[in-house]
């Protein structure tokens, strides 16, 4: 365990306790990390001019620290689930884009326009969120390894040993898993 890593787990040790500080200590140990990911999960989405890195970054921290003391056994644990805070915003983000654009409940104008290229994103969106799921219960290591590189930015090293295997196993299984995300979502452009 590098000093970097043992730092950052005694910070969340300190969280999960209470400590006066902790949680101010730890968001400045982790934000760039955490704008990083959140970069990589609006990249080549579109979504830049709806949501920023820095707003997802401090949605996804108020619902990982808003109501209650949250308790992170490791980075690993920590970033998993900022990862996923991260995702679900986006996703609810695009259902509720694709309730909008149905009209939301509310009767059809005429000659309503609505933009395709935004409507196409965030249906990818909720398709690779499926297809996460799908993946998920195929293999729950692969889905590990794509959070974990994709999400949280971790490298085949990271990964390996926050999985704990070796480096090959996850080549193998990142390898894998994005051919197959790659052909189930192209499956589904076509259909």
């Amino acid at each position: 365990m590098t000093d970097r890593t043992q730092n950052l787990t005694e910070i969340l040790n300190a969280v999960g306790a209470g400590s006066p500080g902790a949680e101010t200590a730890l968001l400045e140990r982790v934000y760039d990390e955490l704008r990083g990911m959140a970069r990589r999960e609006l990249q080549g989405d579109g979504q830049a001019r709806t949501l920023e890195p820095t707003a997802l970054v401090h949605e996804a921290w108020v619902r990982l620290f808003g109501a209650e003391p949250a308790n992170f056994e490791h980075r690993r644990h920590f970033f998993g689930a900022a990862a996923l805070a991260m995702r679900r915003i986006l996703v609810e983000r695009a259902r509720k884009a694709r309730r909008l654009r149905r009209g939301g409940g509310e009767r059809p104008e005429p000659l309503r326009e609505v933009e395709d290229a935004e409507s196409k994103q965030w249906e990818e969106i909720l398709a690779l969120e499926d297809l996460l799921g799908e993946l998920e219960r195929l293999d729950a290591r692969k889905h590990e390894v794509v959070l974990l590189r994709y999400y949280s930015g971790f490298s085949i090293e990271e990964t390996a040993t926050a999985l704990s295997v070796a480096p090959a196993t996850v080549k193998a299984d990142w390898t894998f898993a994005r051919a197959w995300l790659k052909s189930r979502l192209q499956g589904r452009t076509r259909e």
